[in-house]
């Protein structure tokens, strides 16, 4: 084989970033430009007035950039959310290999006056605490009864009413029909979750059978766009919801739709089927975790029993012959009967031993106070003597009074020629107060 028909067959070696480029020349001789419509996700504006974000639907989704200049040029503000129609430049970032959207102009798809709407509400009902997750409530893990408002021409009734017949037959559902679409929708299905909400509390007859209690709702519908949607974002739909005396699901639409009524509900299922699915575990898992509780209490219950078998042949063994247990317990009260006698002995010697000490100790100690008290009536005498004013009387000292009796102690108690009496050791003396002499 020739040199030339070797290289004729060799595979061509692209490098990156000529791939890249070549990539991006194929994209512009082809698609450029182009206008998408999807829905912003992740938007942010950077410091230098780009704007970077995602445009995105159910089936996929590329990268944007809107520079500074084709950003100011925007009569509305991009939020996260909106469907928008963009003019852009379908290219390759050579930098990352990625594909994305340059964007030279952006307008709001012919949702975008309802989204502003949906978006003015939400902040409101938001404001005021009826998406509060305090308020939400678990599911009934086994539901009496379950509740379901949907259109009778809906698919998402067959889907759901399948799923429930598959996964718990045994639970009952009532049904209570409403449109799901159109201007009279919201009034219909605020009707309809308030007959059940009636339903909750009591038994109703529900055809020839006594229904029990409904413990929990479903609200749903099949997908559409927003507009077919939008009877779920009605404001007194929101209100009716919040006030459901049992947990209510919503299951409105795809995984990606979003209502009013999936915040102000319990829980929000991302289709009609799961919502079904979260309220009804299947049959068959609960018969399965039967079985397992019934293993577990068979095997515990052998557990017990046998560990109460060995309790009992421990206690035979230790109880023995009953003769034996009855000689052991003779010889045992033997023992203590003797022990009771010395213990009684004893204390009668303590007892005598202490009364006779008693006895002993009283003696002297009546001595003693006889003695103390002698001693000190004999000092109270000697004390009592040498206060009385005879002694003092019969040392030559007089005691002076006056007419009335008064003691005389000072000379201004007394005037001229008046009458006083000296008391003396022996006997007493009428005097009279005359005026001083000089000597």
């Amino acid at each position: 084989m020739s040199d030339g028909a070797n290289e004729a067959a060799a595979p061509l070696i692209w490098e990156v970033g000529a791939l890249c480029r070549a990539v991006a020349d194929a994209l512009q001789a082809r698609f450029n430009p182009v206008t998408v419509r999807g829905e912003i996700s992740g938007f942010s504006r950077a410091a230098s007035g780009h704007c970077y974000f995602t445009l995105k639907d159910a089936q996929g989704q590329l990268r944007c950039a809107m520079f500074r200049r084709a950003a100011g040029e925007l009569d509305f503000v991009p939020r996260e959310g909106m469907r928008v129609d963009v003019r852009a430049q379908l290219g390759v970032y050579e930098a990352r290999g990625d594909l994305q959207l340059v964007v030279q102009g952006m307008e709001r798809a012919g949702q975008g006056e309802l989204f502003e709407q949906f978006l003015r509400l939400k902040a409101r009902l938001e404001a005021e605490g009826l998406f509060d997750g305090a308020r939400k409530r678990r599911l009934p893990v086994m539901p009496r009864a379950i509740g379901l408002v949907t259109s009778l021409g809906a698919a998402a009734l067959h889907d759901v009413q399948t799923t429930l017949a598959r996964r718990a037959p045994h639970v009952p559902v009532v049904l209570v029909p409403a449109q799901v679409q159109g201007e009279a929708a919201p009034a219909t299905l605020c009707g309809a979750l308030s007959r059940l909400y009636e339903l909750c509390a009591g038994q109703p007859e529900h055809g020839a059978l006594t229904c029990p209690p409904v413990d929990v709702i479903l609200l749903v519908r099949g997908g559409g766009s927003m507009e077919d949607l939008w009877a779920f974002n009605d404001e007194q739909l929101a209100r009716t919801i919040v006030q459901s005396p049992v947990p209510l699901v919503c299951g409105v639409g795809h995984e990606t739709d979003f209502t009013i009524a999936d915040f102000c509900a319990d829980v929000r299922a991302p289709t009609p089927t799961a919502a079904a699915e979260l309220v009804a575990q299947p049959r068959a898992d609960w018969l399965a975790a039967l079985d397992l509780a019934q293993a577990r209490l068979r095997d515990a219950a052998r557990s017990r029993l046998d560990q109460q078998q060995q309790r009992l042949d421990g206690a035979t063994a230790q109880l023995g012959r009953p003769s034996a247990l009855v000689a052991g317990a003779g010889l045992r009260l033997s023992q203590l009967g003797q022990q009771l006698r010395h213990a009684l002995l004893l204390k009668q010697e303590l007892l005598a031993q202490s009364h006779k000490r008693l006895e002993a100790d009283l003696s002297s100690s009546l001595d003693r106070m006889r003695l103390r008290q002698t001693e000190r009536l004999e000092s109270m005498r000697t004390r009592l003597r040498l206060l009385d004013p005879r002694l003092v009387l019969a040392r030559g000292y007089s005691l002076l009074t006056d007419d009335e009796g008064q003691v005389v102690v000072r000379p201004a108690q007394v005037r001229t020629g008046q009458l006083l009496q000296a008391r003396l050791a022996e006997g007493q003396l009428d005097l009279q107060v005359t005026e001083p002499r000089l000597i």
